[in-house]
């Protein structure tokens, strides 16, 4: 499983970056590259056993009953683009030690840069296309709080904002497309995949299933019309932009068509939308670029337009032309990141990057100068360099395709035409910056940069010499190990020679080189005078203004609906709440009739009679007195929930009884915190009004007793069916051999669906947050609040001495005498209860749930006596880190199963004998039920004194007639 390890590594250095020192950049750099190292130095070792189609699989059971895996799967091409990813960001990592300013938190940077890393190697080695989309978002996340990285920046926040939004869209688009495709193969692993395409392409759901895998790619590669994010993400920092937007995240679009190719291509309408896209793309991104006076939004549009030529490549429903595009993927990562680098050390020495102020740096910075133009040069196609030998590869798929004869026609001359534009904005960045005299009114005074932090572009420059020179011996077997996999198993063939005559692409290279130079001299100023608000003939096509329309217009829609349907009023969203849910179910129930089985009745005891009896007595008596009196309805209330504990006692479920008597408990603490929020009552002396409630009262009564009739008769059915295949049996008898422990309830939550649990407790946790975050500007101060003498808690040194006074009948009418003392003393007991119900809970009625309310309710009590101060200065509680440390608990103990060669979260049950102890049961579940007790716990606390704090708040002002606040 090392090779699981290698790819797991990034994520970890992440953990480590972020508690590093925020501006130990010496240091975080070292961890960082050492990281990306340790990543890279394995996957070149491996290369000989993934060359020759080989492929490297380890796969850990994750949910084997829904087929889902973890799946690590390396071959030619995954190998070739993890290299790209680890080798490119050891470069990076390097780059930006010395980029970053002493003011920059280097932590947080390095942290998200190895997250990024992981996430992207997380796509290029995924086997099961499920997890591949699962690390694809992660890559959206990731470049998101990259591209956002200098938060002050407005314009780094909107990039951000655009970018996320566009790709995580397309990302949601893939997830249906690759649930799609799951349909038709009937599983979603790759090898499976992959192996499928002719009945992929023969399925009626074909069309569908490709139109959404292409929204995931194209977004997330810029293509058109969704290329417009791309130039808005330059506000990140220039590594940033050398790492993401030339080698690694807008490659995942074109990583994912190649990976997808010999499943999806080959049909019309591959040819039509992905050739498409490419063309325009390519074209698009070219054109706009020449007009660019931004060096980064220069090289920002031409990787747009490279891009698309991939693109355009793989729709060419051509082998070679599949190979072609494989090598150029490689070729752009040199040429384009080196540049991107350049880019950062001219705005870094010179404090700009408009050419407009740029002249003659040639003279200040020579050798990185010298570098710049040489990765201008292959930007351009110039031979002897690696980007003209891609292109020319271009040019001949362009040349000798068989299609339509006007696409045969068109697409010489377009991709002719491509290559020209690209010789002009490469001709812009090398000669506007570096020829003719140095500029004097530069914000800083250019010179070269430290040596290694010109290293990285050095070697990347070599790459694009020593490729472009003798291609065939430097990357002719990595090119053909990396080609092999996405064409199906069948290379074609093809030559990497740099001589191949006088032949047609090299005619359409020579024709691009002479008509981008006379461009160039032709236009060049004008060029640079318009400027990029101005692009002639595509003024009017802005896709950021069109984007920022559509979201307005989203919002808009969006408050409308709200507007019309929605109501800050608690009663009339319950009412419609009920109502639409009663519709629903008298639906249902008209569709499949509502009949009751002939299960065998169990005979009603007078016992029992009598406790509903009772039950339903408070139920009327809560609706009765809800009119008068808040206080008295929430007392009878919690008469029907105690009611409702006894009779899941009754029915022999204890575990249920047990958890729902202490959810009673927190609901009653919940509701007396939320009284005070309620609406005062007025007197309703206007007859109408006074009608109009009447009415009110009697429709919720109406709706109320049909709801409550429904769902008994619902209940009744249901329970007097016979089960036609009762998974009660299967746990029943698996919950002692396989779970480890008798108590079925406890077993089923921690072990059979343990993943639901995980899922519940996230959830919880999340929630307790969110009120948390809501509601904390609503905080009191620190200090204590003095409290009218009516709401005072009297402490317990107090209440003697005033109880002493004659007049304590007077004097203790208008205090809250507490018995802090006994508070105090419950806390000790609840704990040592808790622990009890935690340790009998896999055998007996218990566990971490219960427990975790148990305690929470004894430190809200503790809470009630001492407020605030109690909580926050002595008993330091921190209910965020509880809900951390339990969610963080409950997933290491399902890694820890796979760690062994298990299922997530498979239980382990051991047996240890102590002396004078004896023998103790030892579930590893026991740890993950610890997370569960954590999780309760923090959230419980964090939702309550949330609350308390905000309902103490609103005690500091006396009630007033037209204030809102009820005291109970």
């Amino acid at each position: 499983m090392w090779l699981t390890v290698v790819f797991v590594l990034p994520f970890l250095g992440s953990a480590v970056a972020a508690l590093l020192p925020t501006h130990a950049r010496n240091l975080e750099s070292l961890a960082a590259g050492l990281v990306a190292l340790a990543v890279l130095v394995p996957l070149a070792l491996v290369y000989p056993d993934i060359r020759d189609g080989h492929v490297i699989v380890e796969r850990l059971a994750w949910l084997p009953s829904l087929g889902l895996d973890l799946v690590v799967r390396l071959d030619g091409f995954a190998w070739m683009f993890a290299m790209l990813v680890a080798g490119m960001g050891l470069l990076v990592v390097v780059y930006a030690r010395y980029y970053l300013s002493p003011h920059d938190p280097a932590a947080r940077f390095y942290a998200l840069l190895l997250g990024f890393m992981g996430s992207m190697l997380g796509v290029v080695v995924s086997g099961n296309l499920l997890q591949l989309v699962l690390f694809w978002e992660l890559t959206s996340l990731f470049s998101f709080l990259l591209i956002g990285y200098w938060q002050h920046r407005r314009d780094a926040r909107r990039g951000a904002r655009m970018a996320f939004t566009v790709t995580a869209a397309g990302g949601l688009a893939l997830l249906a497309g690759v649930l799609v495709l799951g349909q038709i193969v009937g599983s979603h692993d790759l090898e499976v995949v992959l192996e499928a395409g002719e009945r992929v392409r023969a399925h009626p759901l074909y069309p569908l299933a490709l139109g959404l895998v292409l929204l995931g790619a194209l977004t997330k590669s810029a293509q058109f019309p969704f290329h417009f994010w791309l130039p808005h993400a330059m506000a990140a920092p220039t590594p940033v932009s050398a790492y993401l937007h030339s080698a690694t995240m807008v490659k995942a679009g074109v990583f994912l068509l190649a990976r997808l190719w010999p499943v999806l291509a080959g049909t019309d309408a591959w040819f039509w939308i992905v050739g498409g896209a490419g063309l325009a793309t390519l074209l698009l991104g070219a054109y706009v670029a020449m007009f660019q006076n931004d060096l980064k939004g220069l090289l920002a549009y031409s990787t747009i337009s490279h891009l698309g030529l991939i693109t355009l490549l793989l729709g060419l429903d051509s082998p070679l032309a599949a190979v072609a595009a494989v090598f150029h993927i490689m070729n752009h990562a040199t040429f384009k990141a080196s540049l991107f680098m350049a880019v950062g050390i001219i705005d870094h020495e010179t404090g700009t990057r408009d050419m407009r102020r740029l002249d003659g740096l040639f003279h200040a910075i020579p050798i990185t100068g010298t570098l710049a133009m040489v990765a201008c040069a292959a930007m351009a196609g110039v031979p002897l360099l690696n980007g003209f030998l891609s292109k020319e590869m271009f040019f001949a798929e362009t040349v000798f395709l068989t299609a339509n004869p006007l696409v045969e026609a068109a697409l010489p001359v377009a991709a002719t035409l491509a290559g020209l534009f690209a010789v002009v904005y490469s001709l812009r960045f090398g000669h506007d910056v570096f020829f003719g005299p140095l500029t004097r009114d530069l914000p800083r005074q250019p010179h070269e940069p430290v040596r290694w932090m010109r290293a990285p572009v050095d070697l990347l420059v070599l790459a694009c010499v020593v490729v472009g020179v003798a291609p065939a011996l430097a990357v002719g077997p990595l090119l053909a190990t990396a080609a092999l996999p996405v064409v199906g198993g069948n290379l074609p063939t093809y030559s990497l020679a740099v001589w191949h005559g006088v032949t047609s692409p090299l005619l359409m290279s020579l024709v691009a080189l002479a008509g981008g130079i006379a461009v160039y001299r032709l236009f060049g100023e004008r060029f640079k005078r318009r400027g990029a608000r101005r692009v002639p003939l595509l003024g009017a096509f802005d896709g950021k203004r069109t984007f920022e329309t559509l979201l307005v217009l989203a919002s808009r829609g969006a408050r409308q609906g709200l507007r019309l349907a929605g109501t800050r009023r608690l009663q009339p969203q319950l009412f419609w709440m009920l109502a639409v849910a009663g519709a629903a179910g008298l639906g249902s129930a008209l569709i499949v009739p509502l009949v009751w089985g002939d299960r065998p009745r169990v005979p009603a005891t007078p016992e029992f009679v009598m406790l509903w009896v009772l039950g339903g007595s408070a139920a009327i008596g809560a609706a009765v007195q809800a009119k008068f009196h808040r206080l008295a309805a929430l007392t009878m209330l919690s008469v029907v929930g105690l009611v409702l504990c006894l009779t899941f006692a009754w029915f022999s479920a204890p575990d249920l009884a047990l958890t729902q008597l202490a959810v009673e408990v927190v609901t009653v603490v919940l509701f007396l915190l939320g009284l005070r929020w309620l609406p005062r009552r007025v007197a309703q002396d206007d007859p109408l009004t006074a009608a109009r409630a009447l009415w009110r009262r009697r429709r919720d009564f109406v709706l109320a007793v049909a709801i409550g009739l429904g769902m008994a008769a619902l209940s009744y059915a249901m329970l007097t069916r016979q089960a036609p295949q009762s998974i009660s049996p299967f746990f029943i008898d698996r919950a002692l051999p396989e779970g480890g422990g008798t108590n079925v309830v406890n077993v089923m939550l921690v072990d059979f669906r343990a993943f639901d649990t995980l899922g519940e407790i996230t959830v919880l946790g999340i929630v307790a947050l969110t009120v948390y975050a809501l509601l904390r500007r609503f905080r009191p101060p620190r200090e204590s609040i003095e409290l009218p003498p009516q709401q005072r808690v009297v402490p317990a040194s107090e209440q003697s001495d005033l109880l002493a006074r004659p007049d304590r009948s007077e004097a203790a009418g208008g205090y809250l005498l507490v018995p802090s003392m006994l508070a105090q003393l419950v806390l000790p007991g609840a704990v040592v209860f808790a622990l009890y119900l935690f340790l009998r809970g896999h055998n007996e009625p218990g566990g971490g749930f219960v427990a975790g309310l148990a305690v929470a309710i004894a430190f809200i009590a503790q809470y009630m006596v001492g407020g605030t101060r109690w909580v926050e200065d002595r008993a330091n509680l921190r209910p965020p880190r509880w809900i951390g440390l339990g969610l963080l608990t409950a997933l290491v103990t399902g890694l820890g199963a796979l760690a062994f060669g298990h299922p997530f979260l498979t239980t382990h049950t051991a047996h240890v004998t102590l002396p004078l102890v004896g023998e103790l049961h030892l579930p590893s579940a026991a740890l993950f039920d610890f997370g569960v007790f954590a999780v309760v716990l923090g959230s419980t606390l964090l939702l309550l004194t949330a609350l308390a704090h905000q309902s103490l708040r609103s005690r500091r002002k006396p009630p007033s007639p037209d204030r809102p606040g009820e005291a109970a």
